[in-house]
């Protein structure tokens, strides 16, 4: 793949980054590109798919799994905003950049996303470009996903159940996989991408770890279990769910008293 190809899938992500901005601009609420960032991925997928001369087994393996995680991620993230107003992360940041942030979010948000999920995609794209056989690292990675969508697929689902419920209005949901982690869904969002990077390592394309550091970081220091941290201190009992609870990668409670 040369550099030409790599820059060339990034358009039409770009394309359907603008025209959600164009939504969110009627809608005056950003928290759709929360949607999206999946759907980036799909994008890629479907765009390899018609750029495709060869379909390798790698390819088809690579792209379900890119094509169930990503519909299934957009249309919970989805479902949990629908009637909501627009999300207070976003909120701060229409605050700080206002006024004009109606134009400034497009590429604030919108755009940057975009590039932020292109360079994340690269184990995706490589997988996908690949015609070598497969090896034992797509089986690893294969493994790595399904973990992953696991550990996503049912802290969502749970999380879900508990916010639906209005006996549980200001609560800390410590039960099911969140007792083991107060960040379950992040965890399998973690296993995931670093499924992704392995199924890359089959095709020997060792640079695309680039992609689950960057995912790896972002998922801890930069908008995931930190931010969500900062808003979750102040609800009573989620200081002692700190202490008892780990905060990434699951464990034992090591407090029998919150059981």
């Amino acid at each position: 793949m040369t550099l030409l190809d790599y820059l060339i899938i990034l358009v039409p992500m770009l394309v359907v980054a603008t025209l959600t901005w164009v939504v969110s601009v009627f809608k005056k609420d950003v928290s759709i590109v929360d949607s999206l960032w999946s759907v980036f991925f799909v994008i890629i997928a479907v765009y390899l798919l018609l750029d495709s001369d060869e379909i390798s087994w790698r390819f088809i393996i690579v792209f379900f799994l890119v094509v169930a995680w990503g519909i299934r991620l957009s249309f919970y993230i989805t479902l949990r905003h629908w009637g909501e107003s627009e999300d207070h992360r976003y909120k701060v940041i229409r605050k700080n950049n206002s006024p004009g942030f109606a134009f400034k979010s497009i590429y604030l948000i919108f755009w940057f996303q975009a590039v932020v999920a292109w360079v994340v995609a690269l184990p995706v794209i490589f997988a996908l470009k690949s015609n070598s056989p497969l090896n034992v690292f797509d089986v690893l990675g294969i493994t790595f996903w399904l973990a992953g969508m696991y550990f996503e697929t049912l802290s969502d689902y749970q999380l879900y159940k508990f916010k639906k419920d209005a006996v549980n209005k200001g609560k800390i949901l410590i039960d099911g996989l969140w007792k083991y982690t107060r960040h379950p869904n992040y965890f399998g969002e973690f296993l995931i991408w670093w499924g992704y990077f392995l199924f890359s390592v089959a095709a020997q394309q060792y640079m695309a770890i680039v992609s689950p550091l960057l995912m790896t970081f972002l998922l801890l220091k930069f908008s995931g279990v930190v931010l969500l941290e900062k808003s979750m201190r102040s609800r009573p009992g989620y200081e002692e769910y700190i202490r008892n609870t780990n905060a990434f990668f699951p464990g034992f409670k090591r407090n029998k008293e919150m059981s």
